[in-house]
């Protein structure tokens, strides 16, 4: 009983200690991460598609947008959905002029890592949803 009091000690401090430490530190600490603008790598520029924007593409595009995504950047992508509401960060516009100027790679880049409260996609999706998500993207972003 002694030594399982040890234990459960041991565990308690390591945790207090634990917690201590993640609580200062601040998040968003990343080289690609700013206080106002959430920046993807120069090198994401490179970054470029695989494939064709043909009808298939944009229409999967937009089943995964409406099924994973509307939820919080909204049926039309001004970050309005219902879900995003709910955040401590409104979630992008796409029709944004800053998200617009923003290169295909750079989004693929945030749609695969994710920050706060947009969660990574990199293992959810293939590379090819996630282009096909791009391209819905700025074909939703052109439309009003």
């Amino acid at each position: 009983m002694i030594l399982n009091k040890k234990i459960a000690a041991s565990f308690l401090l390591s945790g207090a200690i634990g917690f201590v430490g993640l609580s200062s530190f601040k998040g968003n600490q990343h080289p690609y991460h700013s206080q106002d603008r959430w920046v993807a790598p120069a090198w994401a520029d490179t970054l470029v598609s695989p494939y064709h924007d043909e009808p298939l593409t944009l229409a999967n595009g937009e089943e995964l947008f409406g099924l994973y995504c509307a939820s919080c950047h909204g049926e039309t992508g001004y970050g309005d959905g219902a879900a995003g509401g709910a955040l401590g960060q409104k979630p992008a516009n796409f029709h944004d002029s800053l998200v617009k100027k923003q290169s295909n790679g750079a989004l693929f880049w945030k749609m695969s890592n994710g920050k706060g409260n947009m969660p990574p996609f990199q293992d959810v999706f293939t590379a090819e949803q996630r282009w096909q998500l791009v391209a819905y993207l700025r074909k939703l972003s052109v439309t009003e």
